[in-house]
């Protein structure tokens, strides 16, 4: 029940991850509305996993995952009434709180369940995130009413709250030791600073092709919206969860920081391609290329954050998924600045630069990650 669990919560969150990119094509906003939209859902991630990190360690997994679910629900049902672009900020914003909640807490419920294969337990419970992204990209590509996706997602994640609601959960690791007064102390880590660094790159070019690939095809590429929504379920998100399957299996035998290292090279490649080949198909192949290369990031740096950190487990992991989403937050209202006036293709170049960026620091946190942290 307790691996069942947390697979049902982030499958959760993969259903809504994708669903502002998705759904912005109907909304009809411009590209500043849309940059902002997703940098306020940004934000609410960043509020949700900052919070959640030391609630977690010193009062358990359990309270977490029913409260973000338990928003997401709300947040679902409320949009289809938002009313316009007003109410649709309060929505996603809440929304954002309720997925970052979610995601912290059901990865440090699955990465205590074998912290000796942390990095394969994490990237096969993510893998259910990329299962959950297939179906909400596919389900919006068949004109289906966004009020049909909202209610659907929003169904599903009562299926999730009632089984978390009915699982025993194990009791927090820091309650007896950890103090919240030791936060920052954990940011002066060179390690958990250079982790934090990467995952603030590598969230803003993840989600930057979840929220604006299908409006790139569209409007660029001039891709029918059909076809745009299966180039991002059937080549981004099948990548992400094929990668994940295989990496699960990889990570037994090779470093995490060689598997990051060459996901990063990968990635400048692949996302650098699909916004300058010119066929349908040769776009999909890189997409779903960009998918594979990306699909062991995430959770094997999640990972590498646990195991450097044995005490404060889950307040280190959510420090640097919060450093995800505030990439997320810088990058959303820059691609939004760029792709002003319907330069797309320049706005997402942001992604393949990110991608270098990457590689830059996975070099600097080799040696640092081999340094012990003291307490």
């Amino acid at each position: 029940m307790l691996i069942l669990s947390a697979i049902l919560a982030i499958f959760t969150y993969g259903l809504i991850a994708p669903i502002l990119g998705a759904l912005l094509p109907s909304y009809g906003l411009t590209a500043h509305q849309q940059g902002s939209l997703a940098m306020l859902y940004a934000l609410g991630l960043v509020v949700a996993s900052l919070s959640a990190g030391p609630f977690i360690d010193i009062k358990g997994s359990k309270l977490a995952v029913l409260t973000g679910l338990a928003l997401i629900v709300a947040s679902l049902a409320a949009a289809p009434n938002a009313g316009g672009f007003s109410g649709l900020l309060v929505v996603y914003f809440v929304l954002g709180i309720g997925g970052g909640i979610v995601v912290t807490g059901s990865n440090a419920l699955a990465g205590a369940v074998d912290p000796s294969r942390r990095g394969s337990v994490l990237n096969f419970l993510n893998l259910f995130f990329g299962l959950g992204s297939i179906i909400t990209t596919y389900v919006a590509s068949e004109h289906i009413d966004p009020a049909k996706v909202c209610y659907l997602i929003a169904g599903l994640s009562v299926i999730a709250f009632l089984v978390s609601a009915a699982t025993k959960m194990p009791s927090p690791s820091g309650k007896a030791n950890f103090q919240v007064g030791e936060v920052p102390g954990l940011l002066g880590k060179p390690q958990l600073l250079l982790l934090s660094l990467f995952l603030f790159l590598y969230v803003a070019c993840e989600v930057g092709v979840w929220n604006w690939l299908k409006t790139y095809l569209v409007e660029t590429v001039h891709f029918d919206a059909s076809a745009a929504g299966h180039v991002v379920s059937y080549g981004f998100a099948f990548g992400i969860l094929l990668g994940r399957v295989v990496v699960s299996r990889v990570l037994i035998k090779v470093p995490a920081l060689m598997v990051v290292l060459t996901a990063s090279i990968c990635m400048a490649i692949t996302t650098y391609l699909m916004l300058h080949l010119n066929s349908n198909g040769a776009i999909t192949a890189a997409v779903f290329c960009a998918g594979l290369s990306m699909a062991p990031v995430f959770p094997t740096t999640l990972a590498m954050a646990q195991d450097a950190f044995p005490r404060g487990t889950a307040t280190a992991m959510s420090i640097v998924i919060t450093f995800g989403w505030i990439g997320l937050t810088v990058s959303s209202p820059i691609i939004g600045a760029l792709a002003e006036g319907g330069h797309y293709e320049r706005g997402l170049m942001l992604i393949p630069l990110f991608s270098v960026l990457m590689f830059l620091v996975s070099l600097v946190l080799r040696p640092a990650m081999r340094r012990p942290v003291t307490a």
